[in-house]
């Protein structure tokens, strides 16, 4: 215990020097931060420490008497293998948004504190896309990018307007807007600028999808039109063939009917003579069965 009051005096009372005013790091979400403390691997220290610079943040620190490292409230994305022939680099892995802020390097030796500060800065890469409207203009929307995403088009023009939406994290969501009406343009080009990417997007003014639906109702009215002539010829064609058909039929009925038919409804009844009633007698009636 008296060992470690008599630790903290030395350090209380050491001179501070600054070695280095700003480390500034961008990193890219998901990927890995490293954020070092230079030239303190070429030192000969006691106590070196890592911090970020908030009341309940990550402390890190390493007693060399000891060969102790300790740590509070760190995440385990936070790691630190510090060793004599290496730099004391602090490392971060995947970064995320809630690790921007500032860091301080701490080293202290015989001579003093040497602070050592690093700006760490989370790049979020925004979605692009690249749509249009009704009314004829086309819309470049860069969504949850940090920082904001710089738009620009090609042909550059007078009639592009811009806007943008924070996010609670953060990120901002910026589009732009361009319009064509009275323009003859075959394309637009949409660029897109970020620390983190590049991106360009082309629209072809030429077959957008209202245009195409005209094309497709043209088409499909061309094609119902063709259908129905050929529907109405072929009908017709049938129509006379059943007519053809019916006459000749008509035709063999009434002149192929057999002779002995046609005999028959030419013939006349006989002439029966009234005298074949002289001989008849009520009383001679014969049943053949």
């Amino acid at each position: 215990m008296a060992q470690k009051w008599a630790v903290l005096a030395v350090l209380l009372f050491l001179p501070i020097h600054l070695i280095e005013a700003q480390n500034r790091v961008s990193v890219e979400a998901g990927h890995e931060a490293v954020l070092s403390c230079p030239n303190i691997s070429k030192m000969h220290f006691l106590l070196l420490t890592w911090r970020r610079n908030c009341s309940s943040c990550c402390v890190l620190s390493y007693r060399r008497d000891r060969n102790e490292t300790s740590r509070l409230n760190c995440s385990e994305r936070i790691t630190w293998e510090y060793s004599l022939d290496s730099d004391p680099a602090l490392h971060i892995f995947p970064v995320n948004l809630g690790d921007e802020g500032n860091y301080t390097c701490e080293a202290v030796n015989s001579e003093g504190n040497f602070l050592s500060f690093s700006s760490l800065t989370v790049l979020v890469p925004p979605t692009v896309t690249l749509a249009h409207d009704k009314s004829r203009v086309a819309v470049c929307q860069a969504s949850a990018g940090k920082p904001p995403a710089d738009i620009s088009w090609i042909p550059a023009s007078n009639h592009s307007s811009e806007e943008e939406f924070h996010h609670p994290n953060g990120t901002v969501t910026r589009v732009s807007y361009f319009g064509w009406t009275n323009s003859s343009l075959p394309s637009v080009t949409c660029l897109v600028t970020h620390p983190a990417m590049n991106q360009t997007l082309v629209l072809d003014l030429r077959y957008t999808p209202h245009m195409l639906l005209y094309i497709l109702i043209g088409a499909t009215a061309s094609v119902g039109a063709v259908t129905g002539v050929t529907l109405c010829l072929i009908f017709r064609c049938r129509a006379c063939c059943l007519c053809k058909w019916t006459r000749q039929s008509r035709t063999t009925k009434i002149y192929n009917f057999p002779p002995s038919r046609v005999r028959r409804r030419a013939a006349k009844p006989p002439d029966i003579p009234e005298k074949i009633y002289e001989n008849y007698s009520p009383r001679s009636v014969y049943v053949c069965l």
